[in-house]
């Protein structure tokens, strides 16, 4: 009975085992597909789905393939400085939304204070209002302060997102106790250090998963950019791939290179940050 049981097991991992693997192939097909794509010339981007044909080994024309895309990319358009200027943005607004919302999500999950409850229910309320709804009074506001055309311009507006706050706070009601705090309260020890010392590392993957959505809400973000930083000089990258389509055509090739320098940064945060991702997408999913 139990080498039966050990065998039906054994089989099931290697069922189970098989199909991730598939399902991680038919993943990874679309990204080798744009790899392939980027380092062909236009003459071969249709000539075949991945690489070039021809008489090579496993009959491909490797004397076909090219990095004058890339080079075309980086000289000819000013992709660079669009990089730059979205991986400083997306930094900046990333790394700050993450530290007000915290605070943010502490203030009304640990603090008693007259009218929290409305001030929890306006935030809530925030959060389900429509983000295309707030740019015109967004705009009209920015307008009015003389920040257009600024990098504060378009950082204020999202520094302390309704949906950060709120999803710190669900995080903190679950993993920081508030006897704790109390503790801390004590032992003499002031709010600022119970923050940095005592929550923030209680919160650690919630942390690491909302960097990485901020960061990528930032670096993929379109129309914003396009109203405040109206200037080309501070053009973001998402703005500048827009250049690559042409009016009568369009080189496929040079589109896919771009797009695959503009993922190629977010997958490695991904890859650096996916155990915190995964944990702290699920920290605030069940109230202990």
């Amino acid at each position: 009975m139990t080498h039966r049981r050990d065998t039906f097991l054994k089989v099931s991992n290697v069922a189970i085992y098989a199909f991730l693997l598939l399902y991680a192939a038919l993943t990874l097909i679309p990204f080798v597909w744009m790899v392939t794509a980027a380092l062909k010339t236009k003459e071969d981007f249709f000539s075949s789905i991945f690489l070039p044909r021809g008489d090579g080994f496993l009959g491909i024309a490797w004397d076909h393939i090219t990095l004058a895309n890339f080079r075309a990319l980086f000289s000819q358009l000013p992709i660079a400085r669009a990089m730059v200027n979205s991986f400083f943005l997306a930094s900046i607004i990333s790394l700050a939304a993450t530290l007000f919302c915290a605070m943010g999500g502490y203030g009304l999950s640990k603090f008693q204070f007259r009218g929290r409850e409305w001030v929890t229910t306006a935030v809530l309320g925030a959060v389900i209002i429509p983000a295309p709804l707030l740019l015109a009074p967004g705009f009209e506001m920015i307008f009015h302060l003389g920040l257009l055309d600024t990098y504060a311009g378009f950082v204020m507006p999202l520094l302390a997102p309704a949906f950060g706050v709120f999803l710190f706070r669900q995080a903190m009601l679950n993993s920081v106790p508030a006897e704790l705090i109390d503790s801390a309260r004590l032992d003499g020890c002031g709010e600022i250090r119970i923050f940095f010392l005592l929550v923030i590392p209680l919160v650690r993957p919630m942390v690491g998963a909302y960097l990485i959505l901020a960061f990528l809400g930032v670096w993929n973000n379109f129309v914003g950019p396009q109203l405040i930083l109206q200037s080309t000089e501070r053009q973001t990258l998402a703005v500048a791939m827009n250049m690559l389509k042409g009016v009568y055509g369009t080189d496929y090739g040079l589109v896919m290179a771009g797009t695959l320098c503009s993922i190629a940064p977010i997958m490695c945060l991904f890859l650096l940050l996916q155990k915190e991702f995964i944990s702290g997408l699920t920290s605030g999913a069940v109230k202990g």
